[in-house]
């Protein structure tokens, strides 16, 4: 298998995202900026000090992942969707010598690239109306969260796009899994905060690593490879799992 295929396809949709851009990053912004002044401001006053830094600092993080992880899944489900239901593009890619793992692997460069994009401007923004700063050194570190956490949302994406024939069966399974698994991650309060019975349960999930990791290594430079190492097998076995499903898709 080479990547030809894969970046034939990732260029195509990066065609798509260039003229919507402006709109797209507008609409982007507004959600995580509405949480951010809501929580992050309107309640700093009230909370304090969470695990030893001001709550506003505390979210910030968790919303730049946050924005990067949830574009990453929405290109991938809907971009799958809408090409194979609607557009029938996938059907195309089927006559051509480009393989199902290269048709998944451009669906997680596509999402990707839409979640770096997308989480720089929120990372913009949040700097520019917060005093939230972090070491330049810290952002590799970072990225070791980011990519395979975004790797994974894409491959979530593929599998939701490619079992669901109708939306709103998509947007049900986002209501009700995806943005459940975010929030319950820490994003928005410590762990230490659930019942000490629920904590062990809550710390295997692999998005509580991408949003516990990402935070500790944005803001104090900590780096855990437990957390890293299971945010990749994650993504890992989601990849696999992706282009097993997407491959018994295309074969019926």
């Amino acid at each position: 298998m080479t990547l030809r295929g894969s970046l034939a396809i990732w260029h195509r949709d990066m065609l798509v995202l260039r003229r919507s851009m402006l709109s797209e990053l507008v609409a982007v912004v507004a959600y995580p900026l509405t949480i951010y002044l809501a929580f992050g401001i309107g309640m700093k006053g009230y909370i304090g000090l969470v695990e030893g830094v001001p709550y506003s600092m505390f979210i910030a993080p968790g919303l730049i992942t946050m924005t990067a992880v949830n574009a990453a899944y929405n290109e991938s489900v809907w971009s799958l969707w809408f090409h194979r239901r609607v557009q029938f593009t996938i059907e195309s890619y089927r006559v051509t010598p480009v393989s199902v793992s290269e048709i998944v692997i451009a669906k997680i460069f596509s999402g990707f690239t839409h979640g770096l994009v997308k989480g720089l401007a929120v990372a913009l923004v949040i700097f520019v109306i917060t005093p939230f700063r972090f070491a330049p050194a810290h952002l590799l570190a970072y990225l070791a969260f980011l990519i395979p956490g975004c790797a994974m949302f894409s491959c979530a994406g593929v599998i939701s796009g490619t079992v669901m024939d109708k939306p709103e069966t998509i947007g049900r399974v986002e209501a009700v899994l995806i943005m459940p698994l975010i929030f319950m991650s820490g994003l928005f309060f410590p762990l230490a905060s659930y019942p000490a019975g629920v904590v062990p349960w809550v710390r295997i999930l692999p998005t509580t690593a991408l949003f516990e990791g990402a935070r500790k290594v944005l803001v104090s430079g900590t780096f855990s490879l437990l957390f890293v190492s299971q945010v990749f097998v994650a993504a890992l076995i989601s990849f696999v799992l992706a282009v097993w499903i997407f491959r018994m898709k295309m074969s019926d």
